[in-house]
Formats: structure tokens, C-alpha cells, sequence
């Protein structure tokens, strides 16, 4: 817990939408972090059963409807193509942590994301109309996830940028960051996102605090 939460506060609960590379590791640093996670993927929840079990070891595999319902926090780590499949009233509501990223030389193109005058995150969020969207966990490799946490204070502790248009919302998805094991640079604005996306100045780029708002700050200009 944060120094100034009250000893009965309760984490927020997590959903983890999206079983594959990327939902797993966020799932398991989040539930060494003393949060509730479950995992969903689009089918039957035996289906990814056996994943959960091994790669995630604490989380609850559940219908996707089932999970977000109970959900504080959605993290939508879906791929990309699918998103356009995603009924928007699931998550009506709901605080959505986006963690993709739209990279045409890996997935090809989607027209969906094809407006240049949004970020990717800023997309999401118009399709999800009646859901906060904060954008994080998209500029560090799933591999890094884990083994690249630290605690406070760590003169190695790497930085990870937290951007949504809602102070709320944003302030929650950086405790999250925080208790994972990273320094959250808060954005105020979802459209700041555009600076964590491929091609970014930090995309994939290991930065502490002080570098990685330095990189941004240049960018920006």
C-alpha cells in the first residue's frame, strides 16, 4: 500500500482481457503486487485455463463478460485486429488501461487507425465512448515487464509514461505503476499518448525518470 492509503483500503480489481503474450506478464506483476486479477480471452474460459495456471499463477480465467463486470480496472491487451470485434457496451463505465499499440509493418494496416490526426489511444477511447481510457504498458517489451521492476527509490528504476484526459483515472493507473515496480510519468492528456507509441522517444527505450521526461519534453518541442 501507498504511505498515505488507510490500512483497509481495497485495491481496485483487475481484467485482464487477452490471454496471449502481453495479458499474462501484466496479470502476474499485478497480483505480486496485491492485486485481484482475473483473465479472459474471447472463448470459454477452460480454454485458457491451463495458460493462466502456468503463466499466471493467482489469477482467476473467467468469461470476459464475467470479468469485466466485476472489474475496477479493464486492461485491454487484445490484439489490435480484434478490436474492431469488441462491443463498446462491455466496458461501459469501466476505467480501460489500452496497452496496444498500431504497428502497420507487424499487423498490417487498420483502417481504423488510420486518422492521423489521433493517437491510437485516442481512437479507443472515442469507440469506447462511455469508458476512461488511460494509456500505459504499450512502450516496454512484454519480456521486460517482469524482470526489469524495482523497488523505490532504486537508482535503476525505469520509467513509464501514464496518459489519460481523466486526473482520476490517471492518478489510479499510476499507484498501479508505482506498485508494480515503476516510476509513473503522469500525462494529462490521452492525446500525450502519441509519445509512447512506436516511433515514439520512448517507445522500447529503458529511461529513468528524469531521461524519460527529458525525451518527451525534446519530442514535444
Amino acid at each position: 500500500m501507498t504511505a498515505n492509503a488507510p490500512p483497509h483500503a481495497r485495491l481496485p480489481r483487475i481484467a485482464v482481457l487477452g490471454a496471449g503474450h502481453v495479458g499474462p506478464v501484466i496479470a502476474r506483476v499485478a497480483i505480486a503486487a496485491g492485486y485481484t486479477v482475473s483473465i479472459a480471452a474471447s472463448g470459454d474460459p477452460e480454454e485458457i485455463e491451463l495458460i493462466v495456471q502456468m503463466l499466471a499463477r493467482g489469477a482467476v480465467a473467467r468469461r470476459a463478460a464475467d470479468a469485466v463486470e466485476d472489474a475496477d480496472i479493464v486492461v485491454l491487451a487484445i490484439p489490435l485486429h480484434k478490436f474492431e470485434t469488441l462491443d463498446p457496451a462491455w466496458l461501459e463505465g469501466k476505467l480501460v488501461i489500452d496497452v496496444m499499440n498500431y504497428w502497420p509493418p507487424v499487423d498490417g494496416v487498420q483502417e481504423m487507425f488510420e486518422d492521423s490526426r489521433y493517437g491510437s489511444s485516442e481512437i479507443v477511447q472515442r469507440r469506447l465512448a462511455k469508458s476512461t481510457v488511460v494509456k500505459t504498458f504499450n512502450h516496454i517489451g512484454y519480456h521486460d515487464l517482469e524482470r526489469e521492476r524495482r523497488p523505490s527509490g532504486s537508482p535503476e528504476r525505469r520509467a513509464l509514461g501514464v496518459a489519460g484526459d481523466d486526473p482520476s483515472a490517471v492518478e489510479i493507473v499510476a499507484e498501479l505503476i508505482e506498485r508494480i515496480g515503476y516510476d509513473a510519468v503522469r500525462f494529462d492528456q490521452l492525446s500525450a499518448g502519441r509519445l509512447l507509441e512506436p516511433g515514439g522517444p520512448v517507445f522500447g527505450a529503458s529511461l529513468h525518470r528524469t531521461e524519460f521526461e527529458l525525451a518527451v519534453r525534446a519530442a514535444a518541442a
